[in-house]
This record gives structure tokens, sequence and C-alpha cells, in this order.
């Protein structure tokens, strides 16, 4: 087992499941109508590049790769913390109506008899 974990196989069969998954929610997402799982998808690449991060560090890549895979990891967090939290949401759009003025309503005549 930790010949396994020490080579990284253990993260690159990891890292093969989040992407079954990820392609998993993108067919899910065609199927039913009207959602689309963007914040989940930048989720699991937050993950992922966080995964890719520890791999890097098990097998001993140069500190730019870690540091590459944090910072992937960072930008996709925050990312799926702005969609969350509705600051990429666009403002609702208002039909613009026709201003219509009433007519003025007629007034009726003075009635003549005291």
């Amino acid at each position: 087992m930790e010949a396994l974990l020490a080579s990284g196989h253990l993260l690159d069969a990891i890292l093969l499941l989040v992407a079954i998954e990820a392609l998993a929610l993108i067919l899910w997402s065609r199927r039913v109508r009207g959602t689309w799982p963007v914040a989940l998808l930048f989720n699991l690449g937050s993950g992922a590049a966080l995964m890719l991060a520890l791999r890097a560090a098990l097998t001993g890549a140069a500190w730019p790769a870690i540091a590459g895979g944090l910072a992937v990891s960072g930008l996709a967090h925050g990312a799926e913390m702005a969609l969350r939290l509705g600051l990429f949401a666009r403002p609702p759009r208002f039909a613009a109506r026709p201003v219509r003025r009433r007519e003025p309503e007629p007034r009726a005549a003075p009635d003549p008899s005291p």
C-alpha cells in the first residue's frame, strides 16, 4: 500500500473516478433540462487540482508543479464560491412596458334641475 501511494498510482485511480463523476454530471445535466452543475464541476476541479498537487509532492516533482496545482485549486474554489454566492448572476431583466396614461374620464354634465 505504501508503494502504491508513493508512486502516485492510487491518486491516478482517484483522479479517474473524479473524471468519471464529472462526465456523469455533464450527461445528467443534459438529460434534466434547466440544470447545469457548473458549481459542482468547479468543486470537482478544485479537488482534482489538490490531488494533482499531492501527487506531484509524493513523486518528487519540482516545486512549480506543486504550486501550480495549489493555485489552480484555489482559483477553482474561488470561482465555485462566487457562483454559489451569486456574484456571477445576471441581474434580472425586466421587460420594458410602454407607459400608458389614463384618458381623462368624461365628466358628467351638471344636473340642471334644482
